[in-house]
């Protein structure tokens, strides 16, 4: 019992530690939300939808002769 003890005082410990490192990393501006470059990814999105709309129209042509 007292080995079971000792496990759950350190997963506490662990737990308190991990929860002081996350609040100091966001007191001190780590935790901030991200500013994505929304514009470039949007252009990469339209010309990659683009570009795998011409590969299904040029697969799914014919060949004629």
């Amino acid at each position: 019992m007292a080995e079971k003890i000792n496990e759950i005082e350190a997963a506490a410990r662990e737990h308190k530690r991990v929860r002081d490192a996350a609040e100091a990393a966001v007191a001190a501006g780590a935790g901030a939300p991200q500013n994505w470059p929304v514009v470039p990814i949007a252009i990469g999105v339209g010309v990659g939808s683009a570009a795998l709309a011409a590969a299904l129209l040029y697969a799914g042509r014919g060949r004629k002769k």
